[in-house]
């Protein structure tokens, strides 16, 4: 697991929604990305999860009242061990009482701490949708939101503002402890295989998972970037416009740069080359056919040509010196090339080159990607 929470400390103070139930796996989750974790339950947290769940996960005593220690002030005050105070689940009462600077419980009293020492302090709201929906609930997270505390968004289904997924949490509590180096900027990736239609029935595509595209859009994300994918797929926390050919895929990258600019573009999905004349209806099959292909323009080029960002591209060859060169003369920043062993799969071995040189990487996507972002940034 690549370790994008090492070195961190993390307080994860719970409060009584049922979502309680979902901070063991959380715990884990955030341990297993490199962070050491601190729980700190509010009595009505207790009734739902047992401390000893969440000393089991955290693998430290869960911290369920306040004592002369003063716990609150030893994580979350001024030079306090805590890099980050999560609270997950928030209920509407938490909220309120957060937003009004009301300490009655252990978790208000550590938000209060957080907030006077300036540890950052997420917020994941969990509750019934017409709580989650009451004016005066809005407007406290409103107060929390000018009070530099940022809010992880429900899921709202069932008429319930269900809990973000933990795979949602953890990446925002990533981007929250992490300095941003590219707070401000605006990334663009094109991720995956494009599928351009044969007949009614058919299509030709590419062997692409969007994993490297995925890879590299969330560790733009937890940089601070402000991430738009267009791709077929669905990434958290990241804008995603779907496409699936790869003129819909030119057609969303040309209309977001011009409508909103491009900072960074980032080419990582396998762009259709050519597309098929389409055959009216479906060719008949037990006998030969012969499809006809018409090139398609590069993506890239008009990227480049139009609005001058800051490219990376991508290069599947076994010998890519040559074709590497010739991008990064065309205006790209960045060509990463890889085998067609790596299309699919988990990890590779890649080969970065910039007009400094070559930078093989070998490893998860996850480590190609942070290799990437600490290439250009």
């Amino acid at each position: 697991m690549f370790q994008t929470l090492e070195g961190k400390t993390i307080v994860l103070a719970v409060t009584g929604s049922i979502a309680a139930v979902e901070t063991v796996r959380l715990s884990h989750e955030l341990r297993r990305r490199g962070a050491e974790v601190q729980a700190v339950l509010s009595p009505a947290a207790t009734r739902i999860v047992h401390p000893d769940a969440l000393t089991y996960a955290t693998g430290r005593p869960a911290i369920t009242a306040l004592s002369g220690l003063v716990e609150h002030v030893t994580w979350c005050g001024a030079k306090g061990a805590a890099d980050l105070l999560l609270v997950a689940p928030c209920t509407a009462n938490t909220i309120g009482k957060i937003a009004n600077g009301i300490d009655d419980t252990t978790v208000t009293t550590f938000a209060t701490t957080a907030l006077g020492s300036g540890t950052p302090v997420l917020v994941v709201p969990a509750m019934h949708e017409t709580m989650y929906r009451h004016r005066a609930v809005a407007e406290n997270l409103e107060r929390l939101n000018s009070l530099g505390v940022e809010v992880v968004p429900p899921r709202v289904e069932e008429e319930r503002a269900k809990i973000a997924d933990i795979e949602t949490i953890v990446l925002r509590a990533e981007r929250a402890v992490n300095p941003g180096p590219l707070r401000g900027r605006r990334v663009l990736v094109t991720s995956g295989a494009c599928r351009e239609t044969v007949d009614d029935v058919r299509v030709l595509t590419t062997r692409s998972s969007g994993r490297m595209g995925r890879a590299i859009a969330l560790e733009a994300f937890r940089r601070g970037a402000e991430v738009t994918v267009v791709h077929a797929d669905h990434f958290p926390c990241v804008r995603n416009i779907a496409v699936e050919s790869a003129r819909e895929m030119r057609d969303a990258v040309l209309s977001v740069g011009e409508t909103e600019g491009i900072d960074i573009y980032v080419s990582a999905a396998a762009v259709s080359d050519f597309a098929p004349v389409r055959y009216s209806g479906k060719i008949p099959s037990g006998s030969p056919a012969t499809i006809m292909l018409e090139t398609l323009p590069k993506v890239l080029d008009e990227v480049i040509e139009r609005y001058r960002p800051t490219a990376i591209a991508f290069k599947l060859a076994r010998d890519a010196d040559a074709q590497a060169a010739t991008l990064l003369e065309k205006g790209a920043s960045l060509v990463v090339a890889n085998t067609p062993e790596a299309m699919g799969a988990s990890e590779g071995t890649f080969a970065l080159h910039s007009p400094r040189g070559i930078l093989e990487v070998e490893g998860t996507k996850e480590e190609v990607a942070a290799a990437l972002w600490s290439s250009v940034q």
